[in-house]
Order: C-alpha cells, then sequence, then structure tokens
C-alpha cells in the first residue's frame, strides 16, 4: 500500500492511499460510529466502528476529485 499526497483536510484524520492499481482511502472519524459495508457509484465502503476504508470501483460513474496519479 502506498500513501498518496497530504492527510484528509475534512475533519477527520486518514489518508489516501494506492494498492495494486486501485486508489482509495482510510480515515478514522472523531464522533459518528458506522459498521457494516456500502456501495456506491464510485466506491466500495467497509466500516469498522470510527474507522472506515474505502476502496474506488474498477469501472465507477464518477472518479475520486483531485486523486494525483502515481
Amino acid at each position: 500500500m502506498f500513501k498518496i499526497g497530504k492527510n484528509l483536510n475534512d475533519g477527520t484524520q486518514g489518508f489516501r492511499f494506492r494498492l495494486f492499481n486501485r486508489d482509495g482511502l482510510y480515515r478514522k472519524r472523531s464522533t459518528k460510529s458506522r459498521y457494516g459495508m456500502t456501495h456506491g457509484d464510485t466506491t466500495l465502503g467497509l466500516h469498522f466502528g470510527k474507522r472506515s476504508l474505502y476502496i474506488e470501483n474498477k469501472q465507477t460513474v464518477r472518479h475520486f476529485w483531485n486523486f494525483p496519479a502515481v
């Protein structure tokens, strides 16, 4: 896993990454807890309490905004 760019700036702790040519992000929330799995137009989200892992779909309707190419 390779960390890309700076840390997130949306009030959470986390970072963006690239793993096996797939973009994603990891975040640790400060207040809200989530559990389970979500699937949207752009990502698959895996939620473990205050920690979430988002992995971009292979064929997306929308791509991550401003995600630097490596």
